[in-house]
Order: structure tokens, then sequence, then C-alpha cells
């Protein structure tokens, strides 16, 4: 049975992951991330958010919002229950989280939400803005790094799953490095994001 066919049962409450990020670039552990969550949490589908002006990352962007969520809407074009999402981009100012919780609540009130994040930023969770209104929108759903422990903090406790996910990591970092070396990425990269990385030209000139 497919995921949208489970969504149309009447009295089932349609299961939304929201996967939040810069995207700087999108790339295939992003994808991985979001199969595992269709298919070990019983996601109906996942919802790539780009961030405009992530409040929590101190060093920035590096490609422009336009091109992060072309990147983004192109990789996820082919993969079943997946979309990419300009609902960050749209607003001014900081992308808090709970902003576009209460703006994807608005948008499906009877949807079940769970919040995609890594086991890296659990722990900094009770520190985002507005944190008992996010665990009040969303359950907390879990990707663990490879080979690193993480302990639910007491704020978040009976609020969070965990997502069985074994594949290495990649990184945004590793993969800009990569491309200011001029080196191949194709086993890193979505086709579609790597064919908009190629003709603009982007991150080429990060060091």
């Amino acid at each position: 049975m497919s995921s949208g066919a489970r969504a149309r049962f009447v009295g089932k409450p349609e299961r939304i992951g929201v996967y939040g990020g810069t995207f700087d670039p999108i790339h295939r552990t992003h994808l991985a991330i979001a199969r595992a969550a269709l298919t070990h949490a019983g996601l109906d589908r996942v919802i790539f958010v780009v961030a405009a002006a992530p409040p929590h990352k101190s060093n920035g962007v590096f490609a422009s919002a336009k091109d992060r969520y072309a990147m983004t809407a192109a990789a996820v074009a082919e993969e079943a229950g997946m979309s990419a999402s300009r609902v960050e981009l749209k607003r001014t100012g900081p992308s808090y989280t709970v902003d576009t919780l209460r703006e994807l609540r608005g948008r499906h009130p009877e949807a079940a939400l769970y919040l995609i994040v890594g086991g890296d930023s659990l722990a900094d969770l009770p520190g985002w803005r507005d944190p008992e209104t996010i665990i009040r929108l969303a359950r907390i759903l879990v990707v663990p790094r490879p080979g690193a422990g993480v302990s639910v903090p007491a704020a978040l406790a009976g609020h969070v799953d965990f997502l069985p996910f074994e594949e290495s990591e990649v990184s945004s970092t590793e993969i800009r490095a990569a491309l200011a070396r001029h080196e191949d990425t194709s086993a890193l990269l979505p086709p579609a994001a790597r064919a908009i990385i190629e003709a603009k030209g982007l991150y080429r000139a990060h060091s």
C-alpha cells in the first residue's frame, strides 16, 4: 500500500515529517534520512523546509536562498512522498522553527507533525525559541549520527522518537570544500542538484 493511500483512510490523520535545514547544498544523505523517516516512522510525506536565515548557524550560508531552494526542489522532485517548501523564504527575519510549525499546523490542522532533527541538534533544542510550543505542535524525530550516543534532555522527555539510520553521514561543509577543489562529487550529490551547481558554478569560490 502506498503512503498516499494510507493518508486517505477516513479518520486516520496524515503523518507529515518537517525536515528543515539550509541544504547548502542538499546531498544524498538528506534524501536517505527522509526515506528512512517515510519507511521506519510511517510518515506519509516529508516536507523539506529550506531556511532563509537560520538563527543557530554561526557561519552563515554560501548559496543564495533561491539557489538552495532550486537545488532542494530539483533533488526531491523524483522522490516519492517528498516535497520542498518556501515557507521560511517568504518570511522576513530569522527562520525560527516554532514559527514554521505554527504555519504548517495552520495549513494542515488535522495532520500529525514530526520534526526531523539530527542527534547533534537535540541537546540544543531546549534553547531554541519557544521549545514548549515546538513539542506541543510536533513530535521530535531524531536521526542519530553514526557511532554517536544521544541523550534526551529532560525538557523533551516523552516527546522524542529515534529513527533507525545507519548510513554514513556526509556533511555539506565537506561537499562545499570538495567542490571548491573541483573534485568529483557525483557519489555525494543528487544528480539534479549537481546539475544546478555545475550550471551556476556554485561553491567554486569557497575555501
